[in-house]
């Protein structure tokens, strides 16, 4: 059996590790990433489809068995908390809606660890908040990875994540950073599993199914 997939996100460190690994998985024929601007991604079995995720509704999405949800931002990034609820929450549901009218069965999203609806840290509710409202969708399966700080080579320079790269491994295991490619095969491993239902996995779990 053959899966033909979407990918949100696919510029960032998970999804652009994503899409290299896909390409290279002989289970998936066919991947159309979702781009707000052209990205040069397209190349062999991978296609891009420019959108606006305001307006995703209006927006024929090709039909596809699995959605790889790697949307994310900064409140730094956003600009303000509205803008950021609005990346991480409102169009990961619109993702959602849509792809799955476009006969998606299994959703795999990436929140974060700490993601709690009813956490007094904004950050981690407004990632709780998402995670609750894609349950409440009609999905056989819906795979949350909540993955620590993450590591990878990114544009920007920040110094939180160099400083974790070198002293992270001093943390529990459960908060220690992970590096986005390992997150990116552990989701490739999930949507090759059977399975139904929600299952949540967090960094520790994440990390050792790649490695695995």
């Amino acid at each position: 059996m053959t899966h033909t997939a979407l990918i949100a996100g696919a510029s960032g460190l998970i999804g652009g590790s994503l899409c290299q690994q896909l390409q290279a998985e002989p289970a998936f024929s066919q991947l159309t990433a979702l781009v707000r601007r052209p990205a040069g991604l397209a190349g062999g079995k991978l296609a891009e489809l420019q959108v606006d995720y305001a307006q995703l509704a209006r927006t024929p999405l090709p039909q596809v068995d699995t959605v790889f949800c790697c949307l994310g931002s900064t409140i730094k990034q956003a600009g303000s908390q509205a803008a950021f609820r609005q990346v991480d929450c409102d169009y990961v549901l619109a993702m959602a809606q849509a792809a799955r009218a476009a006969g998606a069965r299994h959703f795999l999203v990436v929140s974060a660890l700490g993601a709690d609806a009813n956490s007094p840290v904004f950050y981690n509710r407004v990632k709780g908040e998402m995670e609750a409202a894609l349950q409440a969708l009609d999905y056989p399966r819906l795979t949350i990875a909540r993955p620590s700080l993450l590591l990878g080579e990114r544009a920007e320079f920040r110094l939180g994540e160099r400083v974790a790269a070198k002293l992270g491994w001093l943390a529990p295991a459960r908060w220690r950073p992970i590096a986005a490619e390992q997150v990116a095969r552990a989701l490739l491993r999930l949507a090759l599993a059977p399975g139904q239902g929600v299952q949540v996995l967090e960094s520790a779990q994440l990390r050792a199914l790649a490695e695995s």
